[in-house]
C-alpha cells in the first residue's frame, strides 16, 4: 500500500545517501581494498544528492513532510545534513557512530546525563575551566562524586577506580599544564576493575587527525567541534565518538530530548571546516614546534610534547601521531607574563584555541578563571602561566611579534647577538617592577 501511494521511499529506514539508520561511518575504502590515508578521508565525502552537489547541502527545514516512520520528521530528532556529517566524523574518530551537539560543552553534558547520584567520577587534577565547572555542579547538586587525581600516575589512578567508579574522564594532552595521560594504560586498569566503567577522553587539543582515543581502549572521545575541526571559529560545535551502540543510543536519547543537537547550517560549516584539518594541523604544528625550541632556547619553561624536554615525550608520541599546536610557558611573574600577553598584536588575546589565526591567554585569569585560586594553588598551576595557540601564519612574523613582545615586556634583553635570557632573579625584578593588568575572564 505504501508503495502505490508513492510514500515507499518515506517508510524505508535509510538516510539520504540509502545506508540504514543510525547513522554508520560513511564508507571510505577505494575498490581495490586499501584504506585511504586520513588526509584523503577528511575531505572524501559520498552523497547521492539527486543534484550530484560537490557540498552536501543544507537541509535548513525543521519539519519534513511524510507520514509515520519516515526517515526525518523533525530536525531536532534528526536532520540529512547532520546526519551526513555524523557519518563522515564516524568515518575519521575511527567510531562506530559519531553524535553532535551544539558545543563541546553540550557534548560533555549528554555525557555524564548516564551519572545517577551516588556515581563516582575518577578525572585528572588539570582540566579545562568548563569541564571543572561542570563537575563540580554535578557534584555539588546531584550527587556525584568526583575524585581529582594526577592522572599521569597509573598508581594513583589504580588505587582511586573501584567498583564504585561509573567513569573515568580523560584530558590528554591536559589545559594548560600539557601533561599526557596514558589512555591505553588506564583503560586497561579500569575495565579490570569493570566493563561497565565508561572511558571517555577529551580530544579537542590534537583532534582525530592526530590521535584516536578509542584505539587505544576508551570507550568515548568527545571534542569541541570548535577548535581544530572547524578551524576557523565561526561555529560551536561538540562531537562525540563511540563504539558501543547501546551506549550511543543512550546519548542520541538525551541529544533528541534536550534538543542540543547541531543545526543544520552548523553542521555544514562543520563538515567545510574538516576538509582542511589535514593542512591547517601540519602548518600549525610545525610553527608550534618551531615556536616551543625558540622560548626553550631563551630560558623558559616550556610545557610542550613536541620537546624532548617534556617529561613524558615517549608516552606521547606512543599513543599521537604529532605535537599539536598548543604549548605553555612559564616567566616566574605574575605581572610579566602580563605585560608579555599585552604586548602582542598577532596574537590575539582570547580564551579558545585551534584556529587558523595565533591566539595568547594566561589561563588563570581566562579560560581557567572559575577554577577557585586555592583549588589551581593544590594542583600546582603556576598563576604565570602562558598558553599560546598556535596559527598558519608565517612563522617569521610570529617569532617577530612575540620577540618584540618578550623585549617590550623586559623578558628579555637585545643586545648585538641577538636576544638574550635574563636570570632568574633578573626576571623576578623585570616583573615587580612592571605594571599589572586584568584580563577578561572567561564567560
Amino acid at each position: 500500500m505504501a508503495s502505490s501511494s508513492g510514500l515507499g521511499k518515506a517508510f524505508k529506514h535509510l538516510d539520504l545517501d540509502g545506508h540504514e539508520l543510525p547513522p554508520s561511518p560513511a564508507p571510505s575504502s577505494p575498490s581495490n581494498g586499501r584504506k585511504y590515508a586520513l588526509a584523503t578521508e577528511l575531505v572524501y565525502t559520498e552523497s547521492n544528492d539527486q543534484y550530484n552537489a560537490s557540498s552536501v547541502p543544507i537541509y535548513q527545514s525543521a519539519t519534513f513532510k511524510g507520514g509515520p516512520g519516515q526517515e526525518y520528521d523533525y530536525t531536532r530528532s534528526g536532520n540529512p545534513t547532520r546526519t551526513h556529517l555524523e557519518r563522515h566524523l564516524a568515518k575519521i574518530m575511527n567510531a562506530n557512530r559519531a553524535l553532535v551537539a551544539g558545543s563541546g560543552m553540550g557534548a560533555l553534558d549528554v555525557i555524564t546525563r548516564v551519572l545517577k547520584p551516588g556515581d563516582e567520577v575518577v578525572t585528572g587534577d588539570d582540566l579545562y575551566g568548563g569541564t571543572n565547572r561542570l563537575l563540580t555542579y554535578l557534584k555539588e547538586n546531584n550527587g556525584i562524586i568526583v575524585h581529582h587525581v594526577d592522572t599521569t600516575k597509573l598508581d594513583v589512578v589504580k588505587e582511586t577506580i573501584t567498583e564504585k567508579t561509573t567513569m573515568v574522564l580523560l584530558e590528554t594532552p591536559t589545559n594548560p599544564l600539557i601533561k599526557i595521560v596514558d589512555i591505553a594504560g588506564i583503560s586497561t586498569i579500569a575495565h579490570e576493575v569493570s566493563t561497565k566503567i565508561i572511558v571517555a577522553v577529551d580530544n579537542t587539543m590534537l583532534s582525530p587527525y592526530l590521535q584516536n582515543p578509542l584505539d587505544l581502549g576508551a570507550d568515548v572521545v568527545y571534542e569541541s567541534g570548535t577548535k581544530y575541526l572547524s578551524g576557523h571559529h565561526d561555529v560551536m560545535a561538540g562531537v562525540i565518538g563511540v563504539n558501543d551502540l547501546q551506549l550511543a543510543d543512550k546519548f542520541y536519547f538525551m541529544i533528541n530530548s534536550t534538543g542540543c543537537g547541531l543545526a543544520p547550517f552548523d553542521s555544514w560549516l562543520l563538515l567545510r571546516g574538516i576538509k582542511t584539518l589535514a593542512v591547517r594541523m601540519e602548518k600549525q604544528q610545525a610553527n608550534a614546534d618551531a615556536i616551543a625550541n625558540f622560548l626553550e632556547s631563551h630560558g623558559f619553561k616550556v610545557r610542550y610534547p613536541g620537546l624532548k624536554s617534556h617529561p613524558q615525550y615517549k608516552l606521547h608520541w606512543s599513543q599521537a601521531r604529532g605535537a599539536g599546536a598548543v604549548l605553555s610557558f612559564e616567566t616566574g611573574s605574575i605581572a610579566l607574563s602580563e605585560r608579555i600577553v599585552e604586548s602582542t598584536k598577532l596574537f590575539g588575546i582570547s580564551v579558545s584555541f585551534g584556529c587558523v589565526n595565533s591566539l595568547i591567554s594566561m589561563p588563570c585569569r581566562m579560560s581557567h578563571a572559575s577554577i577557585d585560586p586555592a583549588v589551581r594553588k593544590e594542583r600546582a598551576m603556576p598563576e604565570d602561566i602562558i598558553r599560546l595557540c598556535i596559527g598558519i601564519e608565517d612563522l617569521d612574523d610570529l617569532k617577530d611579534d612575540l620577540s618584540q613582545a618578550l623585549v617590550r615586556a623586559g623578558a628579555v634583553k637585545l643586545t648585538d647577538n641577538g636576544f638574550t635570557a635574563l636570570s632568574a632573579d633578573a626576571l623576578e625584578e623585570a616583573g615587580e617592577t612592571g605594571r599589572t593588568t586584568q584580563v577578561t575572564d572567561e564567560p
